[in-house]
């Protein structure tokens, strides 16, 4: 293989690294590294085993689900774990903001309707009528988006046309900016209804506006999901519509058609799209990902020969999708196979492949395994990603190895400076929802005194657990810390 080992130490312990002795400029084997660590062949299977054996261990306590909350562009390159998506990976699509955001509702400062004059509103919708747009003139309500968005999803739950409404409240209510959310709310009643001429002028305009789809604008075809012939006719008309619709909804319409279509198992449908439509790799990926979540390996497999056919060659993203699934799914064997094709096939592992390995290894308890990665990984000049770190300090913390949590913050502070304050802050979390709030001030203060700012939240969290228990001295002191990131200035 052309590969020689050298050994580097960290935290006194001895990693040893593969080295390619013949092509220095190319990254090593990961399938090697595999097979030359012992726990991944035969330690992984003895781990699995005895924690089924031994459902009570110190580590089969540890919740999974405490590893990295993964921010939506990992989620997406990693489906296996179950994380959920997002339309923000969506390449087409501009990244959404949740409802909870208060960046995202601009009318913040108009006053709430009263539930009294809510239900007014649906029932004055819902009845229709020729007056109906003098009544609403009449109550005159200040509509913000938060409130036209809830009453969008009430007209959509009954099945009411919401279109007139829609006009009246961009007509009336000068103060309304509709987001991206409240248009794909808009465009969804109009499925909901069959209405796709109106859903075609929709999607015009939103295009001119330069508004991105997303599967909310294609709920209402889970309505029709249990009629394979309606769900058909209707993926029919609206591939016809995005066809005639340029711009910006043209491309995400089509992305998020596809993947509302694979959440709902219609592959066939799905790949009806891609053949009226365009075949992208980033559309394959969608499959990839929907038949690797329902354990469907073989076919996932199958779909890279077909993008080979169709001029969509695989990509080192592609393979990742899979080789997680199959960590996941611990199928060891079949993931060393993959990874000797991907070698075999000139692709190279990115830090994604690496974060794959090390994550699988860290949700098994295996430390020492993944932290032997980790530092192949940045051998090979790969950066590691905040997800990365993330699982290894919520794998130390979560495994009992707190000391080890906080030695891998300490360490890489000085090896990868980007990540060392959300890597303190994250530690301080921890510590302060496991409530050991006094550690999580320290774990503060020493960030501090590197000039690293702690996100204010996590910060605040510790700071009123602190007033709880009655420790005034030490929140004096963090605050004193802590005002030198917002020095006070006189303005005299």
């Amino acid at each position: 293989m052309g590969l020689k080992s050298q050994t580097i130490f960290s935290n006194g312990k001895p990693i040893s690294l593969l080295i390619n002795n013949r092509n220095p400029f190319r990254p090593f084997s990961v399938r090697s590294a595999l097979l030359s660590s012992s726990w991944f062949l035969e330690s992984l299977s003895s781990v699995i085993s005895s924690r089924k054996r031994n459902p009570n261990s110190h580590f089969a306590s540890w919740n999974p689900r405490n590893m990295p909350n993964l921010p939506h562009s990992l989620r997406f390159h990693y489906p296996s774990f179950s994380f959920s998506y997002s339309s923000s990976t969506n390449p087409n699509a501009s990244s959404r903001i949740s409802r909870s955001n208060p960046r995202q509702n601009h009318n913040s400062h108009l006053p709430k309707v009263n539930s009294d004059e809510f239900m007014e509103i649906i029932a004055l919708v819902e009845r229709g009528g020729d007056d109906m747009e003098l009544k609403l003139n009449q109550m005159n309500p200040r509509l913000s988006v938060t409130s036209v968005s809830k009453i969008l999803n009430l007209l959509n739950d009954r099945g009411v046309s919401a279109l007139c409404f829609f006009n009246w409240v961009q007509k009336n209510c000068s103060d309304f900016n509709p987001n991206s959310e409240i248009y794909n709310q808009v465009i969804n009643n109009t499925g909901l209804l069959e209405d796709y001429e109106s859903m075609l002028v929709l999607l015009t305009e939103l295009s001119l506006k330069r508004h991105c789809l997303t599967e909310k604008a294609f709920g209402f075809l889970k309505v029709f999901s249990y009629d394979q012939v309606r769900i058909g006719n209707s993926v029919e008309r609206i591939v016809e519509i995005l066809n005639r619709v340029k711009g910006s909804c043209h491309n995400s319409g089509i992305y998020a058609l596809i993947k509302t279509l694979c959440a709902l198992n219609s592959f066939n449908l799905a790949i009806f799209v891609m053949e009226e439509t365009a075949r992208k790799r980033s559309y394959y990926h969608v499959l990839i990902a929907a038949k690797c979540r329902s354990g469907d390996f073989q076919e996932a497999r199958d779909l890279f020969d077909e993008m080979k056919r169709f001029g969509c060659d695989p990509n080192t993203k592609s393979y990742n999708y899979l080789l997680g699934s199959l960590c996941k799914k611990e199928k060891i064997a079949e993931a060393c196979e993959l990874l000797e094709i991907m070698e075999n096939l000139g692709y190279l592992p990115d830090s994604v492949t690496f974060e794959v390995i090390a994550f699988h290894a860290c949700r098994l308890g295996r430390m020492d395994a993944a932290i032997e990665f980790l530092y192949q990984m940045m051998s090979e000049g790969l950066e590691p990603r905040i997800t990365t770190h993330s699982a290894f300090i919520k794998g130390y913390f979560w495994s009992g190895q707190i000391q080890d949590a906080h030695k891998y913050v300490v360490e890489m502070c000085g090896k990868d400076k980007h990540s060392s304050n959300m890597n303190y802050t994250l530690l301080a979390s921890l510590f302060q929802k496991s409530g050991r709030v006094v550690e999580a001030r320290e774990i503060l203060v020493e960030m501090i005194e590197k000039g690293l700012k702690p996100n204010f939240p996590v910060y605040m969290r510790v700071v009123k657990d602190l007033y709880k228990m009655g420790k005034g001295g030490l929140i004096a002191d963090l605050k004193c810390r802590y005002l030198k990131f917002h020095p006070i200035t006189d303005n005299r």
